[in-house]
């Protein structure tokens, strides 16, 4: 065992194929299958079923859900794993326990445990293996509960092998759409594949189409549903500096709140977040209220709205498709007068860049494309072209490196300014690091300084 390192459990692990490397208009049929993922879980003993699962899915926010559900459970003294994904800066980011990346050495033992196992399963994708993996991690080390993430869509997510606690659907809008479809109703309905029969559902507020097939499939599957607005109605505060405030109604009573994320569209997901303690209560698991409030006021959750630096001020955003640009574009227009304002932007090719060009371009000074170590990355030729059909009067370059591209930025917003590197999460990874910020690391003090001028 000593001898099988973390570089020869990566390298185990990529003799899969990964369809997270291909753009998502060009998967083929069989990319997204549960027969293989069942067939895996079974061979290892089912390890999905020794713990009590929370399964999020949804087109935005529902990283930030699964962090929110995870700082209040950690708050009420559990121990939570968390499998997320994808990672920004190193692999180990999606398998956490409180918080804590798994380590290299564990890693490595695991897929040594693993690797025959996986060989037995013709046709295992990536993914398929790592999602084994996060499960058998999650078994060994005894969580009390685990938060699940579903990694594209929901009905043939190979997460969706579990049978939860809670079945969560996080805000849903355009992406993806060339594998989950190009309607609201078709995303809604591959996300609401992951509802199980008699098991609950929350569900953020949807646009009238997606909330309509959640409802039906809901009511289909005789599942109970939650939905943030309609059920929990919710006051959303003005946006600040020191965390999101809100007001949830529950039954007769209000309730108020703040969590550590900015910007108005975190109060939404911290809603959902919080409507999934009940069914965790009903599981056996007590998660009192000042748990709750505690858990929300110091959630952390890297590249959402992020400060890592001032003077200028630098905010990282993991926005990727048009509906996150607009929360986005809102949230800087809310929070911050500082000028100029320099958007480092890079994104993947299959991504609506045109889109989060006719967002963000309105309201930003100059505009620097660069493009992250992707194989999706899109060339900034391209994103230039979209980008002058939205603003052809706007100052633009071209830096071929997200390093240089900071720098560059930080240069021309000054020490009064601020720079926003956004488009997709490599971006948001690549600066962190350049700015001396490693995976699962944050820069708290930073958080929430005064940045009105």
């Amino acid at each position: 065992m000593t001898e099988f390192t973390y570089t020869d459990a990566l390298n185990t692990l990529y003799n899969f194929v990964n369809y997270e490397l291909k753009r998502q208009d060009q998967l083929p049929p069989e990319a997204l299958n549960l027969d293989r993922p069942r067939q895996l879980a079974a061979i290892m003993g089912n390890p999905e079923n020794r713990y009590p699962i929370i399964h999020v899915a949804g087109t935005k926010g529902k990283g930030s859900v699964c962090a929110m559900c995870v700082a209040m459970l950690q708050a009420a003294g559990y121990k939570v794993g968390l499998y997320t994904s994808p990672h920004m800066q190193d692999f180990r980011e999606r398998f956490q326990i409180n918080g804590q990346l798994i380590s290299p050495e564990q890693f490595a033992e695991l897929v040594f445990d693993l690797k025959s196992k996986f060989v037995q399963v013709e046709g295992l994708s990536w993914f398929e293996a790592i999602t084994a993996l996060a499960f058998e991690y999650f078994a060994r080390e005894q969580v009390d509960i685990a938060v699940i993430e579903v990694g594209l869509g929901g009905t043939l997510d190979s997460t969706n092998i579990v049978q939860p606690i809670a079945s969560v659907i996080a805000s849903l809008s355009f992406d993806h759409t060339a594998v989950l479809g190009n309607t609201i109703a078709a995303i809604a309905g591959e996300k609401a594949g992951i509802i199980k029969s008699g098991i609950p559902v929350v569900s953020a507020p949807q646009p009238d189409e997606g909330q309509a097939v959640i409802e039906r499939v809901a009511a289909e599957k005789h599942a109970p549903l939650t939905l943030i607005g309609r059920d929990w109605p919710l006051d959303i505060q003005t946006p600040s500096l020191n965390g999101q405030s809100f007001a949830v109604q529950v039954g007769d009573e209000t309730r108020n709140y703040t969590t550590n994320l900015l910007g108005q569209h975190q109060a939404i997901n911290a809603a959902v977040a919080l409507a999934v303690m009940p069914h965790v209560e009903k599981a056996g698991l007590s998660v009192p209220a000042s748990a709750q409030v505690k858990g929300l006021q110091n959630v952390q959750w890297a590249g959402r709205l992020e400060i890592l630096h001032h003077d200028p001020i630098v905010i990282v955003d993991a926005a990727h498709n048009r509906a996150s640009a607009r929360y986005l574009a809102e949230s800087l227009i809310q929070l911050f007068t500082a000028k100029p304002l320099v958007l480092v932007f890079g994104a993947k090719g299959d991504k609506d860049i045109s889109g989060m060009m006719e967002e963000l371009l309105p309201i930003v000074d100059t505009l620097i494309v660069t493009q992250a170590v992707d194989a999706r990355a899109e060339n900034p030729d391209q994103i230039v072209a979209k980008a002058r059909q939205v603003r052809p009067d706007l100052t633009i370059s071209i830096v071929p490196t997200v390093a240089d591209a900071l720098r560059q930025g930080m240069t021309r917003a000054g020490s009064k300014g601020l720079v926003c590197a956004t488009g997709s999460l490599y971006i948001v990874g690549e600066v962190r690091t350049e700015l001396g910020i490693g995976p699962g690391e944050f820069a708290p003090s930073l958080q929430h300084q005064p940045s009105k001028e």
